[in-house]
């Protein structure tokens, strides 16, 4: 499988306070893992810089002349989001690596895949605000990128430990784009309840997933078993993003549950064979959250080593605990029937 890494050495340039878990450090583990894959021959290309066109796709107009703004000096923009000098430059490029991993995958013979790596986080930026350590949602821009190029249908899965609240708003009445969240509940941001499941001609295209702290590798394997791919195979999306954030892993110090890095590595398996089997394998996954450095930097080797192979991962566990059982609803028959189904289930 012919994989591209679209990365820059420019997203530690984005500086948070002293003692803020999204440090720079992480976009040093990233470059590590980046500089590891172009030594062993890999592909690596630098971002663009998003345009307000590509922005606007998902933005409102004041909120990239907001963060346009603080261009150039330092700015806290909620309690825990921040700006440096660079950061809105930084910002433009993670959302461009994003659409360059959609070039990527959609320029060369099937079965390409693309893996941005890529700071600020943007999971959490709104329309219309930054917040939870994000400014542009680049993950969301890519989706809407897709679709004006042609693409009819765009799924993105999101299993980053927080939910990804931005990117559900922005598509919420959007039934071209799927967005499937697994994550800890209730915990931040405070959103993606099971009764969550898009409105309007949107309805039934948001699929939320919230699981109970402590959930383990085999609670994460039943919930992606009898809903993430089922939902998937009757979406049937002709592109795959994948929020990748690592920070539900049993070594993160934000948040509680007990993913391991082989746990990560079966979930990434399972997505990408329901690429090869849905949209000619085309899937760009995206780095999101992941706070401790020795997790990141297993994660992301995991998933590299995948992406750039045929095989997927480890089969999934089969002892999943009881808040796991209880959570996981059966597999849906359609998109509305599995919404239904998670109202009943995810409680």
């Amino acid at each position: 499988m012919a994989l591209t890494l679209i990365s820059s050495t420019r997203f530690a340039d984005h500086i948070t306070p002293p003692g803020h878990p999204e440090r720079p450090e992480r976009a040093e583990t990233m470059d590590v893992v980046v500089r590891r894959w172009r030594e062993a021959g890999g592909a690596v290309h630098g971002p663009r810089a998003a345009t307000d066109e590509d922005l606007l796709r998902v933005h409102s107009v004041g909120h990239v002349s907001a963060i346009t703004a603080v261009r150039g000096r330092a700015a806290m923009l909620d309690p825990d989001t921040f700006t440096s000098p660079e950061s809105e430059s930084v910002a433009r490029l993670a959302a461009g690596a994003v659409l360059d991993g959609v070039d990527a995958v959609m320029t060369q013979p099937p079965g390409a895949r693309a893996m941005a790596l890529i700071r600020p986080p943007g999971h959490h930026a709104e329309r219309e605000r930054a917040m939870g350590f994000c400014l542009f949602n680049s993950i969301a821009c890519g989706a809407a990128y897709a679709r004006s190029r042609g693409i009819a249908r765009v799924a993105i899965v999101d299993y980053d430990v927080h939910h990804g609240n931005g990117s559900q708003s922005i598509f919420y009445e959007d039934p071209t784009v799927l967005f499937i969240s697994t994550h800890q509940y209730p915990f931040y941001p405070g959103t993606g309840a099971a009764d969550e499941t898009g409105r309007g001609e949107g309805d039934g295209t948001t699929v939320n997933v919230p699981l109970e702290v402590g959930a383990t590798d085999a609670d994460y394997d039943l919930v992606f078993d009898r809903v993430v791919i089922p939902v998937l195979h009757e979406f049937r999306p002709e592109l795959l993003l994948v929020s990748a954030g690592f920070d539900a892993h049993e070594r993160d110090p934000l948040a509680g549950m007990r993913m391991t890095t082989s746990g990560y590595g079966r979930l990434t398996g399972r997505l990408l064979e329901a690429a090869d089997a849905l949209c000619n394998g085309r899937a760009v996954f995206v780095t999101e959250g992941g706070y401790d450095p020795s997790a990141l930097h297993d994660c992301l080797t995991t998933v590299v080593g995948l992406a750039a192979e045929t095989v997927s991962g480890d089969p999934p566990l089969r002892h999943p605990s009881m808040s796991g059982r209880a959570l996981a609803p059966s597999a849906a028959l359609s998109l509305k029937d599995h919404a239904l189904r998670e109202r009943r289930h995810c409680v």
